[in-house]
């Protein structure tokens, strides 16, 4: 199990942005699905983004048009920017990446806050 690390969390005013970063040291890293799951308190955990080795994008529907998923294959680090930030994005964000068949590693999470 290889630990992604996710950084650029933190307190953001309604409408604000953040860009969240997950670094993924790991071998190959264009080979690997990347994807950005939030979980709020007291609420289920959802995929909020992902993006395919190939480059294909897709979003959950509560954060499309708002947040833009990337991927640097040079630096290996996938990005997640979030704009026009809302109350309901607060959660607690984590990156994922999966290969296929089974191989699934986990970031710790980062804390993204939307209050005045």
């Amino acid at each position: 199990q290889v630990q992604l690390v996710e950084s650029g969390g933190g307190l953001v005013q309604p409408g604000g942005s953040l860009r969240l970063s997950c670094a993924a040291p790991l071998n190959t890293f264009n080979s690997y699905f990347m994807g950005w799951y939030r979980q709020a308190p007291g609420k289920q955990r959802e995929l909020v983004a992902d993006i395919t080795s190939a480059g294909s994008t897709s979003y959950a529907d509560s954060v499309k048009g708002r947040f833009t998923i990337s991927r640097d294959n040079v630096k290996n680090t996938v990005y997640l920017q979030m704009n026009s930030l809302k109350p309901e994005d607060t959660a607690v964000y984590s990156c994922i990446a999966v290969r296929l068949p089974n191989e699934v590693h986990w970031g710790k999470g980062t804390l993204v806050t939307v209050s005045s």
